[in-house]
């Protein structure tokens, strides 16, 4: 009877483990993982939501995404100060439209602005910065050259995410490895003042079977961390992408509807 029950766990065993044998993942490191991806949604575009969370503070967004090799295209609403705004990125200049409360400051009225974080006018000094991120992080193909360049992998694996069979990817993303061009609306300057003590911030890619990304997870709680906020404050982006070959005609606004606001 030893003997039975032996084989029986042994027989269970094996198909255990050749079951976890059979679920290899695609890419074994970061830059053959983000090369994947962005080759899988090159010219697709998908709907997208985003969820921004640091502390008590929560901002979400959602809208459309195109992806080419000449620069993303996004139209999205995002609620900004607790009023919804509309954005656009396309040729990598982003436009806001103007809350009707505050066209009387365009001229003309008219509802569209370029934003710029280094721009000359009120808009841009004010809330440039923030908005030119809040455009960017929704970016998949940004957040895939984060990982190419700057990113290890530390962990990968199978998951369901909303009841979608997925590849899961771990990572660390080296900010000193990505120059200016960091996430989550950091600044060099910034992470300059933190004087060292930011290194890493975990990343985490969810794939489909078509290596098109699902989920695309930031965590922000080592910039809290090293900024001195208590270690109980949680802070990250999750963005979620679905729909991927959805129809996107994103184009800026007419020229007609573009006013510029006169420097201050």
């Amino acid at each position: 009877m030893r003997r039975t029950a032996l084989s029986t766990v042994v027989l269970v065993l094996g198909a255990l483990l050749g079951a976890c044998d059979g679920e290899t993942v695609s890419f074994a490191d970061a830059r053959a993982l983000a090369d994947g991806a962005m080759s899988a949604m090159d010219g697709k575009a998908a709907k997208f939501a985003t969820d921004v969370t640091a502390g008590t503070m929560r901002s979400k967004s959602q809208g459309q995404a195109r992806v080419a090799g000449t620069g993303t295209a996004l139209a999205m609403t995002t609620d900004f100060l607790g009023e919804a705004l509309e954005l656009r990125l396309v040729d990598k200049t982003v436009f806001a439209k103007v809350p009707e409360a505050a066209r009387e400051d365009v001229p003309g009225g008219k509802p569209w602005v370029k934003v710029s974080p280094d721009g000359a006018d009120p808009f841009s000094q004010v809330a440039g910065g923030s908005i030119d991120q809040l455009a960017k992080q929704n970016d998949p193909a940004r957040a895939l050259d984060q990982v190419r360049r700057a990113g290890r992998l530390t962990e990968s694996g199978h998951a369901e995410l909303d009841g979608v069979s997925a590849e899961r990817y771990r990572l660390d993303v080296d900010m000193a490895a990505l120059g200016g061009d960091l996430p989550a609306g950091l600044s060099a300057e910034a992470v300059g003042e933190l004087h060292g003590k930011l290194g890493k911030i975990p990343m985490e890619v969810w794939l489909d079977d078509a290596h098109q990304p699902l989920q695309i997870v930031l965590d922000l709680a080592p910039v809290l961390a090293a900024s001195g906020v208590p270690d109980s404050a949680m802070a990250r982006i999750v963005a979620r992408y679905r729909e991927w070959g959805t129809q996107a005609d994103i184009q800026a606004p007419p020229p007609e509807e573009i006013g510029e606001i006169p420097a201050g």
